[in-house]
């Protein structure tokens, strides 16, 4: 694709910026030594019954920062399947890291846009939740554009979320929860779980990250969405 008048393609409009901070030798050495055992390669469709040796429920979480919410869930549902998607190497590090050290065989992790991810390597009614956690709010006007959740960010994974599977997410910036209800709020794709036009309480299952602990600290209020995939 190409910008009207010129022969150099359209920028497309990323939902992130690569900030990263210095790796730690343990994070640089967890990336260059487990890889291989954890990480994901995105060049063609994953198999994931292949990637996990076994069938069983998925969940998926995009934007995993330093990965203490995965760590809690794959310590806690053994029986369940996770993929987490990051794009900052020092997250990615740290998360291999604890991986290795608990000894946890239910988790992989994938270090690309998450977008063709889905697009492109992610069988369709694969997963069982999707969790989207803290985005990057973009919270001046002009970035808007910018937010990951947009009507057709929405309608693509409602084709990766099995019939009766969860879309939950949370952010602790009103204007954006105000944004992430509304969209899936109007897609025949999904049912809000609290009904129309309605926050839901944190599910059990949600560990308070520290992230989130900062932001309450600060005065923000978090909001939790759960939508189920009609």
């Amino acid at each position: 694709m190409t910008s009207p008048g010129n022969n150099h393609p359209a920028r497309k409009i990323r939902s992130f910026v690569r900030r990263e901070g210095r790796l730690t030798r343990g994070q640089q050495h967890a990336l260059q030594t487990l890889w291989p055992r954890y990480g994901l390669d995105t060049t063609a469709p994953l198999d994931l019954d292949r990637v996990f040796g076994r069938s069983a429920p998925r969940t998926l979480e995009i934007g995993f920062g330093n990965g203490d919410t995965l760590l809690t869930l794959a310590t806690d549902q053994p029986e369940t399947d996770f993929i987490g998607i990051e794009v900052h190497r020092p997250g990615v590090g740290r998360l291999l890291h604890e991986l290795e050290s608990r000894a946890l065989t239910n988790v992989r992790v994938i270090r690309e846009d998450a977008v063709p991810v889905l697009s492109d390597c992610l069988p369709d009614n694969s997963l069982d939740r999707l969790l989207l956690f803290f985005p990057d709010p973009w919270h001046k006007k002009r970035h808007h554009k910018r937010r990951i959740v947009q009507p057709e960010f929405i309608e693509l994974l409602a084709k990766k979320i099995k019939p009766g599977g969860i879309l939950h997410m949370a952010t602790d910036w009103e204007n954006y929860a105000e944004h992430m209800l509304a969209v899936p709020g109007k897609s025949a794709s999904f049912r809000n779980c609290a009904g129309p036009g309605n926050f839901s309480p944190r599910p059990e299952y949600r560990p308070t990250t520290k992230f989130e602990l900062r932001g309450q600290r600060l005065g923000h209020g978090v909001w939790d969405m759960l939508f189920e995939r009609c």
